[in-house]
């Protein structure tokens, strides 16, 4: 068991770290679409892999240490785009956990479950940011184009999350549900994250 929690403790380390690492790219990779808050989600495949591997906590540690952590490298900490961005990454990963159930019963693929993250994050996104400026026509402006940006980000992230899962079930990484993190949406029980290879 103390083996155990161990290897947790390493995965998970190495999964905020990656996790910062994308956030902090993706922010310096300017988005060739004139519509402000849009971004790529690259961090989010990070997000959906702790998901699948730890659950409902494991997802919000993720995203929340990834924003934080972040957004210290960034230099835009407690700033007007650190709140779009946490308030959307804890809100997509609790949106997205809650479709791990339909997901583990073989009913959804990873792609839907990314793509419900998606379109959270934006929404989530714009929302605050129409309440922050108190102006609910940006809302209801930018809302299409942000739905629309959603499907093929969310796409690509749910393809590279499946592609990640399955390397890591071949590479021989197996994490047992047993030290999962306790009161998750994810994993249920006596599931392995990995052995869907």
């Amino acid at each position: 068991m103390k083996r155990s929690k161990t290897f947790k403790m390493v995965y998970m380390a190495l999964l905020v770290a990656f996790a910062i690492a994308v956030h902090t790219v993706e922010a310096a990779i300017p988005v060739p679409i004139p519509v402000p808050g849009a971004k790529l989600g690259l961090a989010n495949i990070i997000t959906l892999l702790a998901i699948v591997f730890y659950g409902c906590r494991g997802g919000l540690a993720v995203a929340s240490l990834r924003s934080i952590v972040g957004s210290l490298i960034i230099g835009n900490f407690m700033g007007f785009g650190f709140y779009l961005s946490f308030c959307g990454a804890l809100t997509s990963s609790l949106v997205m956990s809650l479709f791990m159930y339909p997901y583990y019963r073989r009913k959804i693929s990873l792609i839907s479950v990314s793509l419900a993250g998606a379109v959270t994050f934006n929404i989530v996104q714009l929302a605050l940011a129409a309440l922050l400026v108190q102006n609910f026509l940006l809302f209801r402006g930018y809302l299409p184009f942000l739905l629309l940006l959603a499907v093929p980000t969310g796409f690509f992230t749910g393809l590279a999350a499946i592609y990640l899962e399955k390397a890591a079930g071949h590479a021989g990484l197996r994490i047992d549900s047993s030290i999962n993190i306790s009161g998750n949406l994810g994993v249920p029980s006596g599931k392995a994250a990995g052995s869907r290879g």
